[in-house]
């Protein structure tokens, strides 16, 4: 091997063994810029600027998911008050987390749940063992309605005001204090 391809052969492992090395500096910058803007209050990890906001719910129809009737586009921008729109699954921890939330919440805002790549039976006897919050629930087992909607995970929740349009979105499981301080205002604001 000459000195030449043999000094080219260096210089390319030496490159190999910095890539790594300059991607984990780059993530961790990342990082640090992540944790900084959460202590400045300016990065929110929930906060995943939904696109479907303030816009018409997207054309769907979805059958029944007992022990509740389905709906679609149709049903949501028939209304004339607020409804929450609640995306859930029985293998979901944090939905399960959010159930005694959305089972208070029920008696001052209607809630139509959508089970997300659920099976029907699971989902049935997950909102029997929880309490039934839903006026109305759906099924969404290939989970393509969910895409329309901008669904990154569940639990998400969306404000549906008058008309079908989308006025607040929620990608984590609802607490007292988000359904005290965000959603019951924002609905009250809707029913005037």
């Amino acid at each position: 091997m000459s000195g030449a391809a043999e000094g080219a052969g260096i210089a390319r492992r030496r490159l190999l063994m910095a890539a790594p090395l300059a991607g984990a500096g780059l993530a961790g910058v990342a990082f640090w810029r992540m944790l900084s803007g959460m202590s400045r209050g300016s990065f929110d990890p929930h906060d995943i600027h939904a696109p479907v906001l303030n816009r018409p719910v997207p054309d769907f129809a979805l059958p029944d998911q007992a022990p509740g009737q389905g709906f679609g586009a149709a049903d949501l921008r028939a209304l004339t008050a607020p409804v929450l729109v609640n995306f859930f699954a029985s293998w979901c921890i944090p939905c399960v987390a959010e159930m005694p939330a959305l089972n208070l919440l029920k008696a001052r805002l209607p809630i139509w749940g959508i089970a997300y790549k659920d099976k029907p039976e699971d989902a049935a006897g997950f909102v029997r063992r929880a309490g039934n919050p839903y006026t109305r629930i759906a099924s969404d087992l290939p989970g393509l309605t969910a895409i329309d909607w901008g669904v990154s995970g569940v639990p998400e929740s969306y404000l549906i005001g008058p008309g079908g349009v989308i006025r607040w979105h929620n990608a984590a499981a609802l607490d007292d204090g988000t359904i005290r301080d965000t959603l019951l205002p924002l609905a009250a604001g809707l029913r005037r």
